[in-house]
């Protein structure tokens, strides 16, 4: 049986490593920006084979010949790194944020379907439709304003029983 100290050895070291981990972290966060919010915001049965087969293939590329805990360590601790790091730079900074984040895109004004949003996000009227029944919502006129939010999901601000011309704090 190996020792801990032969298990954990680094069979490729740490500068390549952490340059495996970095490169497929920043390829995979900016396919997945790419892809659009729709693709990262729900997940069917097609969806969840593309994540474990991109797991899978970035795995391999992270790691190289290496078998060692140690440099699956490294690579680990770097993705995480990567991911607390790019957090941070969105929150802290706007100018950022825009790049790192994807804004929200209206797919319904005042109980109007805005066709520019809903190509420009490739959702089709049947899966608003869909959507909107979820959140208990039996007609289009119901909606005041419909957005898909950068996490892919749709969220709703309904017409209001008010008539004094009030908008929504909700609204940016």
């Amino acid at each position: 049986m190996e020792d801990i100290q032969d298990i954990l050895a680094l069979d490729a070291g740490f500068v390549e490593m952490f340059t495996r981990g970095t490169a497929i972290y920043w390829a995979l966060f900016i396919l997945l920006r790419l892809a659009g919010r729709r693709d990262v915001g729900s997940m069917g049965v097609a969806d969840f084979l593309v994540l474990v087969l991109v797991a899978d293939a970035a795995g391999n590329a992270m790691a190289g010949d290496s078998t060692s805990v140690g440099d699956g360590i490294i690579v680990v601790a770097t993705i995480v790194g990567w991911s607390v790091v790019v957090d941070r730079l969105g929150y802290s900074s706007p100018l950022l944020r825009k790049w790192l984040e994807p804004r929200r895109v209206l797919l319904v004004r005042n109980g109007r379907i805005v066709a520019r949003g809903m190509r420009q996000e490739h959702v089709t009227r049947t899966e608003l439709m869909a959507q909107l029944r979820l959140l208990g919502i039996g007609r289009l006129d119901e909606v005041q304003r419909a957005y898909i939010e950068s996490d892919g999901q749709v969220s709703v601000i309904r017409m209001s029983e008010r008539t004094d011309g009030e908008t929504s704090t909700l609204e940016e």
